[in-house]
């Protein structure tokens, strides 16, 4: 359902969040390492994640990513939307159908409308932290 930069951003932050300390920020080598993606794309991910105020870039030898202030709070939507928005500015048939809705419905509308819907509301209400609390969140 997500793109691969959206899927990275996430894993990437979740990552950056578990393993960056006050002291030392994550390096992109490092989480590229950890999670098998690729380092070039990877780094241009975490500038984006950076430039919205979800994580904080350090440059120099010791500089890396950590989570910004208080990001912990953020929902996943907020790192998602910046690659993916959740919220389409016109929603798009499934089977790609030029007129589907509600009242003009494609075979699939009703099914995939509530499955979206759900998708939308868990990267909206949960959050970093939230997933943070789960047991091997990410490994």
């Amino acid at each position: 359902m997500l793109s691969d930069t959206a899927e990275y951003a996430l894993r990437a932050t979740l990552y950056i969040a578990q393993n960056a300390t006050p002291d030392r920020p994550v390096r992109v080598d490092e989480v590229a390492e950890a999670l098998g993606l690729p380092r070039n794309s990877l780094s241009k991910t975490l500038h984006v994640l950076a430039k919205r105020s979800i994580l904080v870039s350090t440059r120099g030898p010791a500089g890396g990513f950590q989570l910004a202030p208080r990001a912990e709070l953020f929902p996943l939507a907020r790192i998602i939307d910046a690659f993916d928005p959740l919220e389409p500015k016109s929603k798009s048939c499934v089977l790609g159908r030029a007129m589907c809705n509600d009242r003009n419905p494609c075979p699939a509308h009703n099914r995939w409308s509530k499955v979206s819907d759900m998708v939308r509301s868990f990267f909206r209400d949960t959050t970093v932290g939230d997933l943070l609390q789960e047991e091997g969140s990410l490994q």
